[in-house]
């Protein structure tokens, strides 16, 4: 296959338009400044001690709604979630068994009420004639026993009705109190038996923190100066707040070797979170020396934790291992740094290209470098 190849006529002008822009120098812009980030001097500095254990929320008020009669799940009405009130319908349980119970207490009741309306007039008849001497006083015993026989029967009918009633009450379960569906434990069609758990119900508030600490360290808890909760502040960001109240376990578990700690959380901050949500729980001791950090500071990066440190050619990234966070106060290091190593208080910034380290700032129990 060939390839034609026709030649482009141009005007002159046009040719010398192309050219000038082709050979035209491009305009210079000036670079960025590089920018300069404020460092800190490291050195040691009081923070509180203590240790941080992961808890979870729960409610302090829920209930497993169990059935109390045997047969098959009719409905199951509510989901996970929904909200009930107190006394509304959960679940029905077939009840062919329980109605025919209750007609049939009810046939017994009409019985009784017969017989002890005969019983009463009989007696009536006797007392009569005895006062006219027409029968003997042995007579009105018999004639006075039947009447309270029957009177007896009466009652124990409708004892036996009120009974069958109660169980073909059974038949439907219900909510114990005002509150949301945590989870369904039962399906229509399931065999419900005394006992067996159909759904549990758990009121919103008020709600607690649950965790298990280590029997080893029960003794710190116990002594601990504060026990604090990390909870969403009201602008989204986390916070450090003191609960309403503790209740330790006094025996630990055999398996875990852990004591359940239940700690009451503030209602505002409750307010903010749901059962089932991950909570930090801080138990705070005495005051040590330790090297901290800003937050900002630090540099995650996949498995690598590090710091800037200013150098002579600008910054270094430092890998570190750091424990504590102290909130405001920074992060604690626990290797990786020295008293005296200048640490950029913002890593991003001195991550940049060209970036110098400022006036240092020292840290708060330590002399600024000269």
């Amino acid at each position: 296959m060939r390839l034609s190849t026709h030649s482009v006529n141009l005007p002159f002008s046009l040719w010398a338009a192309l050219c000038s822009a082709a050979c035209a120098v491009p305009a210079v812009y000036a670079a960025p400044a590089a920018p300069t980030v404020p460092v800190q001097v490291m050195g040691a500095q009081s923070v509180s001690t203590g240790y941080e254990i992961d808890g979870v929320v729960e409610p302090v008020r829920y209930s497993t709604v169990a059935a109390q009669a045997s047969g098959r799940v009719a409905r199951l009405l509510v989901r996970a979630g929904d909200a009930v009130k107190a006394g509304q319908v959960l679940a029905t349980i077939d009840d062919r068994d329980t109605q025919t119970g209750v007609q049939r207490s009810q046939a017994q009741v009409a019985k009784a009420d017969a017989e002890l309306s005969h019983a009463q007039a009989h007696y009536a008849r006797q007392q009569d004639l005895r006062a006219k001497g027409f029968v003997s006083q042995a007579a009105l015993d018999v004639a006075a026993a039947q009447y309270k026989g029957a009177e007896a029967a009466r009652n124990g009918a409708g004892a036996g009705a009120r009974q069958a009633s109660l169980a073909q009450s059974f038949t439907q379960v219900t909510a114990p109190f005002d509150g949301f569906v945590m989870e369904t434990l039962a399906q229509a069609g399931d065999l419900a038996v005394p006992g067996k758990p159909v759904a549990v119900v758990y009121a919103p508030q008020p709600l607690r923190v649950v965790v298990q600490v280590p029997a080893s360290l029960n003794a710190q808890a116990k002594n601990a100066k504060q026990i604090q909760l990390q909870v969403p502040g009201a602008d989204g960001q986390m916070a450090w707040v003191t609960p309403a109240g503790s209740q330790p376990v006094g025996a630990a578990d055999p398996v875990s070797q852990t004591l359940a700690w239940r700690l009451d959380l503030p209602a505002q901050a409750a307010a903010r979170m749901i059962p089932g949500q991950p909570a930090r729980v801080r138990f705070v001791g005495g005051q040590a020396q330790r090297m901290v950090v800003p937050e900002a500071a630090v540099l995650r990066r996949g498995e690598i934790t590090g710091v800037y440190v200013a150098t002579a050619q600008g910054f270094a990234l430092k890998a570190v291992r750091v424990g504590q966070d102290h909130g405001a106060s920074g992060i604690e290091v626990l290797a990786g740094l020295k008293a005296g190593d200048a640490v950029a208080v913002n890593a991003v910034q001195a991550g940049l290209a060209g970036a110098k380290a400022a006036a240092t700032a020292a840290s708060p129990a330590s002399p600024v470098a000269k």
